[in-house]
């Protein structure tokens, strides 16, 4: 059951950070605006997530 969790993660992690890396592309042309704005929050918000899951994932490392 471990294995999976873990298995299942790194899956979600990876298409974490490539949705993170699809989405920063285009938003330096984007328009200003409230779609921009929020697309920009969303981007930053993933980023923390994905840190603070690489980091858990570095502690949990150094237990074992």
């Amino acid at each position: 059951m471990s294995r999976l969790a873990d298995t299942t993660e790194a899956v979600q992690l990876g298409m974490g950070r490539e949705l993170l890396a699809h989405a920063r592309g285009p938003l330096p042309e984007t328009p200003h605006g409230e779609l921009r704005y929020l697309a920009e929050c969303l981007t930053e918000a993933l980023a923390d997530a994905l840190r603070v899951a690489d980091s858990r994932g570095r502690r949990l490392e150094r237990l074992n």
